[in-house]
């Protein structure tokens, strides 16, 4: 019987059940059932998860808690709407915008790890840099629709580091057909440490500069981060 067992929740592609349904231990049949239901789908749960965080691709954090009382948030969103990512619902954005080491791209992290445990949101982050580098050699291999479709699917693109290096035409125009793409239909969290009028520096055009802060800006909400770099602070605190 033991066979058959497996045999029939194999088909039924239940493989928990397969794998322990001996070690549940209840005397009442409803209540082995529904255990047994109980922990098939945990396992399922856990299991979808665990794919999505490893295609996030998120960098990795530490366990202290968030400090916010540098972080200047606008009207119209608050703490918890922001962390448990609740805008990613309506398809909002997020720029977090300020000095390099403030905690950017560690709240852009928490923010994708909260959307992936609560909403199970399909999340993808990049630096900008080698998003850019993707997409040129996509596009030079003839499977730039390919990469497309990936991030069409998503629900949140986090576009770390905007500023840090000037784009070429070719990236430039690239990263644009992205951010077209997802407007409206999906969130984007970028970090940058550039004000919207330097962002001609990245872009190197000013008419395709001004499109792209266009579509970001429209049903986003941006983040100030005025406080000193934290890893400066801690190499001050380890001297």
């Amino acid at each position: 019987m033991r066979k058959e067992i497996e045999e029939y929740a194999k088909r039924l592609k239940l493989s928990w059940i397969r794998e322990n349904y001996h070690e549940v231990e209840e005397k009442d049949p409803q209540k082995y059932l529904l255990s047994l239901f109980e922990k098939e789908v945990q396992n399922r749960e856990e299991r979808k998860i665990n794919l999505l965080l490893s295609q996030a691709q998120l960098p990795k954090t530490g366990e202290q808690a968030y400090q916010w009382q540098h972080i200047q948030i606008p009207q119209g969103i608050d703490r918890e709407t922001v962390l448990k990512g609740n805008f990613i619902q309506e398809r909002e954005n997020l720029i977090l915008y300020g000095g390099v080491g403030t905690g950017k791209t560690y709240l852009a992290t928490l923010i994708s790890l909260n959307a992936i445990h609560t909403f199970g949101s399909k999340v993808r982050f990049y630096t900008v840099a080698a998003l850019v580098n993707k997409l040129i050699d996509a596009n030079q291999n003839g499977t730039l629709t390919k990469i497309m479709k990936q991030i069409e699917k998503l629900d949140l693109l986090v576009l770390d580091e905007l500023g840090y290096i000037p784009l070429n035409k070719e990236g430039a125009e690239l990263l644009f057909q992205v951010i077209s793409m997802c407007y409206e239909n999906k969130s984007i969290i970028i970090t940058t440490n550039l004000q919207f009028g330097q962002w001609n520096h990245v872009f190197g055009d000013p008419i395709l500069t001004e499109a792209v802060i266009d579509r970001l800006i429209h049903h986003s909400h941006l983040l100030l981060f005025t406080g000193d770099s934290f890893r400066y602070k801690e190499s001050l605190q380890n001297r």
